[in-house]
C-alpha cells in the first residue's frame, strides 16, 4: 500500500522551510560581510587614488611626490586660482578648485609619511580588510602628537617642584611660629648676644638703619639661629631634595633592592639564626605595631622613645598592654574634661537631629 499523496499546502510548507535554511546562512552572511573595495569612502583619499591625484606611480619617492604636490598646490590653491580651458571635472569652478586643492593636500599627508603610506598600500592591495583599514586610519589620526613620555617627565618635574615650594613654605611658617615661642626665642637671643649678631644689627654711624630695619634684622637672626639650632621633623621639617616625587622615582630601584637585601638579612638573622633584636629593630616593631610612618615616629621625643624601649614593647603582649592603658588613660581625659562633658550633656538633650527655637 503506498504512501498516501502529500496536499498542496504540506508540500508548499515543506518546500519554504528548505528554501529558508539554506537563504538564512546566505542572508546572515550579505549583512555581515562589507564590500571588499579597496576605496572606501572617509578613508585617505575617499574613492580617489591617492597615487593618481598627485599623478605618480606607486613605485614614486619623497621627492617625486613632493614635486608633484607643490605643482597642483600652485595650480589649485583657492587665492591663485585662474581656470582653465583644458581643465575637467576638479577645478573648472572655485569651489571644485577649493576641494581639488583639499584632495591634493589629503593624498600629499597620505604619502609623504612612511608608516601611513604603508597602511595605504596594504589597503589598497588587501580590500577584504575592511574594519583592519578603518582601526589603522583612526588610530594614526586621533594618536598624541607629542609622545606620552614627555608629558609624563613634565608633569612629574611640575609636581616635584609644587612639593619643592609648599615645603619650603610650612617649613619657614614652622621656624616664624617657633621664634613666637618665650622658651626658643630667649634662647635663640642668648645665643645671637654671645656671639655678638645683634651688636652688628645696632651698629651706628654712616650706614645708620631705621628702628624697622633694625628690628627685621634681629628676627631674621633669631630665625637664623633656631633653624641651625632645632631639628624639626615631620611634616614640617626641612625639605630634602631626595623626597621629592622625580628623584623619588629614579632612585626607586635602587630602593628596592635596598629593601629586598634588607628584608633578606632581616629573615637570616631573626628567623633563622635566632639573633636578638638591637635597638634600631626594636623601634621599627614599635613603630609598625603603632602604625606610624617613618616621619611621624622620627618627631617623637626621644623621652618618648627610651620609655617605649623600657617597657619593651617591641613584644606583642607588652605592647597590648600598653595600648591598653592609653585607651584608659584618654577615657579618664575625656571623662574630666569640662568641653567634652559640655558635649555629652548637649547629645544628650539636644542631638545634631533636634531643632530648637531661640527668641532672644
Amino acid at each position: 500500500m503506498g504512501a498516501p499523496p502529500l496536499s498542496p499546502g504540506r508540500g508548499a510548507g515543506a518546500a519554504g522551510q528548505r528554501w529558508w535554511v539554506l537563504l538564512a546562512p546566505l542572508l546572515q552572511a550579505m549583512l555581515l560581510v562589507r564590500p571588499a573595495g579597496a576605496l572606501v569612502e572617509g578613508l585617505y583619499c575617499g574613492t580617489r587614488n591617492c597615487y593618481e591625484v598627485l599623478g605618480v606611480s606607486r613605485s614614486a619617492g619623497k621627492a617625486e611626490i613632493a614635486r608633484a604636490y607643490r605643482q597642483l598646490a600652485r595650480r589649485y590653491h583657492p587665492d591663485r586660482y585662474r581656470p582653465e580651458p583644458g581643465d575637467e571635472g576638479l577645478g573648472r569652478t572655485l569651489q571644485s578648485a577649493e576641494e581639488a586643492f583639499l584632495l591634493v593636500a589629503t593624498a600629499y599627508e597620505t604619502l609623504k609619511d612612511e608608516e601611513t603610506r604603508k597602511d595605504y598600500d596594504y589597503m589598497l592591495d588587501h580590500p577584504e580588510e575592511y574594519y583592519s583599514h578603518y582601526y589603522h586610519y583612526y588610530s594614526r589620526r586621533l594618536a598624541p602628537k607629542v609622545d606620552v613620555r614627555v608629558v609624563i617627565l613634565v608633569s612629574v618635574c611640575a609636581i616635584s617642584v609644587f612639593q619643592f615650594f609648599s615645603w619650603w613654605n610650612s617649613y619657614n611658617k614652622a621656624i616664624s611660629y617657633l621664634a613666637t615661642v618665650p622658651k626658643y626665642r630667649i634662647q635663640a637671643t642668648e645665643i645671637a648676644k654671645q656671639q655678638g649678631l645683634l651688636k652688628k644689627a645696632k651698629e651706628k654711624g654712616k650706614n645708620k638703619k631705621s628702628k624697622e630695619e633694625i628690628r627685621d634684622e634681629e628676627e631674621n637672626i633669631i630665625k637664623n639661629i633656631i633653624k641651625s639650632k632645632i631639628d624639626i621633623k615631620g611634616g614640617y621639617q626641612k625639605p630634602q631634595i631626595c623626597d621629592l616625587l622625580l628623584f623619588q622615582i629614579i632612585l626607586a630601584p635602587f630602593h628596592l633592592c635596598s629593601y629586598i637585601v634588607w628584608y633578606c638579612r632581616w629573615i637570616y638573622n631573626f628567623n633563622i639564626k635566632g639573633k636578638e633584636y638591637g635597638e634600631e629593630e626594636r623601634l621599627y616593631i614599635i613603630r609598625k605595631s603603632m602604625k606610624m610612618s617613618k616621619s611621624q615616629f622620627d618627631s617623637l621625643e626621644d623621652h618618648q622613645k627610651e620609655t617605649f624601649l623600657k617597657r619593651e614593647l617591641w613584644i606583642k603582649e607588652n605592647y597590648e598592654v600598653y595600648k591598653q592603658e592609653q585607651e584608659e588613660e584618654l577615657k579618664k581625659k575625656l571623662a574630666n574634661d569640662p568641653r567634652w562633658k559640655r558635649y555629652r550633656r548637649w547629645m544628650k538633650n539636644e542631638g545634631p537631629g533636634r531643632l530648637t527655637f531661640v527668641d532672644d
